[in-house]
């Protein structure tokens, strides 16, 4: 069981990545052009407003990125940081605690895309499609770290 488990664990990072990703960027989405309810009632964010509008283009390019796993650690990274200020300045000062202060979403977000920074993007990505030749991939490095172990 665990062995099937190992096999299916970059396909199911990349769902995971994809999911996430995809995600994020609907939100960024309906900040800036107010699709799928927009903000507020339907609304959009006003351009260049600090910091909504900038929150709003980093969710919307880098979950993009992340969706397609592309610069997918880079873009991951910089979406955490997002989140964990939208945490700090706007809902860790309501409470302590994101039940209590409605931030579950920031908080989860900011993990997830942590997770992606060290994890990478899993076996589908185009991260994979556009590496150097000779740059050793994720899935050639864990095929490596297998037969290294069944050889042992």
């Amino acid at each position: 069981m665990s062995g099937r488990l190992n096999k299916a664990q970059p396909y199911a990072l990349s769902l995971f990545r994809i999911v996430v990703g995809l995600l994020f960027a609907c939100h960024g989405a309906a900040s800036l052009f107010g699709v799928l309810g927009g903000t507020g009632g339907g609304g959009t964010i006003p351009a260049g407003t600090w910091p909504g509008w900038y929150a709003a283009v980093i969710e919307l390019v880098g979950g993009t990125l992340v969706f397609l796993g592309l610069g997918t650690r880079t873009a991951a990274f910089i979406a955490s940081g997002s989140m964990a200020y939208a945490y700090f300045t706007v809902h860790q000062p309501e409470a302590l605690f994101p039940l209590q202060n409605d931030g579950e979403g920031s908080a989860l977000y900011c993990w997830a895309f942590l997770l992606l920074v060290f994890t990478g993007p899993g076996a589908l990505a185009l991260d994979r499609v556009f590496a150097p030749r000779g740059e050793s991939r994720p899935a050639d490095e864990e095929r490596e770290e297998q037969a290294t172990a069944v050889g042992a």
